[in-house]
């Protein structure tokens, strides 16, 4: 999988994206990732990528052209990847999601800043619109390094199948409890059923408890 984040601040892709799961799985090979400066495409002496949006109001927006140059430098190379807008106006994302776009060869994530995006590379660039919540940010370089690390970790040769298969969300459940030695600490003593050997017995607690999980969180939101 190749994986491109067009950023004002690279720094930060290039420091998530080359620690735990993502450094291996670039090191094994499954993973390329690229940071493209935004600022590299700008406009004048100065590099601007920003400006005053037409009709008023507070705040500045990524202008186009800086936008399209620096999609057009990935097209150029050959690469023709999924090209993802982060922003608080997109479809929340979800497990679904990580599943499908991990079966992706390419993607490429657009991340904002100010106050976003000329409408031009909303309606004109992007493939899809994403959003981690119903919350605002600086800059979309937080939620893209969220969808990379659940979609990557997703993706062919990067984990075992069986790391990924019973996690929350996995089939619309959250997790089950889980416990690790010791097998009792500070009167806190794990389960009996887990520790008598019966796989059976323990698929099944896990099951319930699975639902019952998913049920209580439900309720409480």
């Amino acid at each position: 999988m190749k994986i491109f984040v067009i950023t004002l601040f690279p720094e930060i892709a290039r420091l998530y994206l080359n620690t735990s799961i993502m450094k291996k799985a670039q090191e094994k090979g499954v993973l390329f990732f690229s940071a493209i400066p935004l600022r590299d495409f700008g406009i004048g002496k100065h590099r601007q990528v920003d400006d005053r949006p037409y009709g008023g109001g507070p705040g500045m927006l990524l202008r186009p052209e800086p936008v399209f140059a620096a999609v057009d430098s990935i097209l150029q190379m050959g690469e023709n990847p999924h090209k993802i807008l982060l922003s608080p106006q997109g479809k929340t994302f979800k497990q679904e999601d990580a599943a499908r776009l991990s079966k992706k060869s390419s993607l490429l994530f657009i991340c904002g800043h100010y106050e976003g995006f000329d409408e031009r590379v909303r309606t004109s660039l992007a493939d899809e619109e994403i959003s981690i919540g119903d919350y605002i940010l600086t800059g979309g370089e937080l939620p893209a390094m969220v969808v990379i690390d659940a979609v990557v970790r997703l993706a062919e040769g990067v984990l075992p199948k069986e790391s990924t298969a019973e996690e929350s969300f996995s089939h619309n459940l959250l997790e089950y409890p889980q416990y690790t030695r010791p097998p009792e600490f500070r009167d806190m003593r794990v389960p009996d059923l887990l520790l008598n050997g019966n796989h059976e017995e323990i698929r099944k607690w896990r099951k319930q408890k699975a639902l019952e999980r998913t049920i209580n969180r439900s309720s409480d939101c």
